[in-house]
């Protein structure tokens, strides 16, 4: 005889799968590169937060061209990096293609600098610790870049 509460079990979970979004799909051949703020920073962003989706990640690919940089600076979200190409130094250590980095929240993160060039996919979230959210806004697709000197280097 059949148990009854494991139908109402699957019942809940069934409509818990229903209800719940699908996920999302974007190839990057889709996306143009974006100037970032950072010198010689362009990027492809493929989610982002929203004010209908405000914890979404900031997702997608970064790349610095030769001479590309940026300063020390702090975030209250967690982000990870994978370095798919090319290679970069930040706080003096050398981080090439295939190494993952991750910077818990809050964070600082160090100066970076490429001679040569680099490329990584990077994935900023809400941080679990901090409750600090990327920030899109002002900081990808920009039609010009401020001086460094003038970002704020704090969130």
């Amino acid at each position: 005889m059949a148990d009854p509460r494991n139908d109402d079990e699957q019942a809940t979970v069934a409509k818990r799968i229903e209800e719940r979004a699908p996920h999302r799909v974007v190839h990057t051949d889709d996306l143009e590169w974006k100037r970032i703020r950072w010198p010689g920073e362009w990027g492809k962003v493929a989610f982002h937060p929203t004010d209908d989706d405000p914890t979404a990640p900031l997702f997608g690919i970064t790349r610095f061209e030769p001479g590309g940089h940026f300063p020390d600076h702090a975030h209250e979200f967690a982000q990870i990096w994978y370095v798919t190409e090319g290679e970069c130094t930040v706080n003096g250590e050398t981080i090439r293609a295939g190494s993952f980095v991750f910077h818990p929240d809050p964070h600082v993160e160090r100066e970076l600098h490429t001679d040569k060039g680099v490329t990584l996919v990077f994935c900023q979230y809400p941080g679990p610790n901090t409750g600090g959210r990327p920030i899109y806004h002002d900081r990808f697709d920009i039609d010009e870049r401020k001086e460094v000197e003038t970002e704020p280097t704090t969130y």
